[in-house]
């Protein structure tokens, strides 16, 4: 069964602008220095961030330190934001090139699954399981399915599992993903389609399991 996806993003228009103003105002208050302001970002963004390096790495630990390094790197570049587009986006910029970083000092690949609620249709979709009580077979089913979507998506390129990710699991817009990535908006719907096709193509042994779904 096919869920439509929930709109993106939950909060009004007027409270966004009023919560980007207010990030606004501590990172002026950071890029003079203040070390307060810096923590109170912090405190206020910092489950958002570690949820969001948690999914790219799907470890505890490395996503602690992902995290640790990229606020680091917020306070020490902190003069590069500009107020053109929202701290958190600005954030998963940073957390993503330190995902990229880490991996490329990686020995070995880490895991990156999605959530077992959640899975890919024919034209990657986000597909969700409705409010019900499976059967066994049922769960036995999901369970396939969601590990096979993760050794998909970890055969990926890091760069295009980033986007997967920011896109079907954080529910970023393709404006944000443009400028958390530093892309033309365009370049983001082609490289994201081609992860979806590069999963498809992945998956197409696994066709009826899906299906099934």
């Amino acid at each position: 069964m096919i869920i439509p996806k929930p709109p993106r993003g939950g909060a009004s228009g007027e409270s966004m602008k009023e919560l980007h103003w207010d990030d606004l105002a501590l990172m002026r208050r950071v890029q003079n220095g203040d070390l307060r302001a810096m923590d109170a970002l912090v405190d206020k963004y910092r489950d958002a961030v570690y949820r969001f390096a948690y999914r790219l790495v799907r470890d505890h630990e490395q996503a602690s330190d992902i995290v640790a390094e990229a606020f680091v790197r917020a306070y020490q570049g902190a003069k590069s934001f500009k107020g053109e587009a929202r701290f958190t986006t600005w954030m998963y910029r940073i957390v993503t090139n330190a995902f990229l970083d880490a991996r490329k000092r990686a020995a070995s690949r880490a895991t990156v699954s999605l959530d077992d609620q959640s899975r890919f249709g024919p034209e990657g979709t986000v597909l969700s399981l409705a409010d019900r009580k499976p059967s066994p077979q049922l769960r036995a089913e999901g369970s396939e399915r969601s590990q096979k979507l993760s050794e998909a998506i970890n055969r990926l390129p890091e760069y295009q599992k980033a986007m997967i990710i920011m896109y079907h699991v954080e529910g970023l817009s393709y404006e944000e993903m443009a400028d958390t990535l530093s892309l033309p908006i365009g370049t983001v719907k082609s490289r994201l389609n081609r992860a979806r096709n590069s999963l498809r193509d992945m998956l197409q042994g696994e066709k009826m399991l899906f299906l099934a779904a």
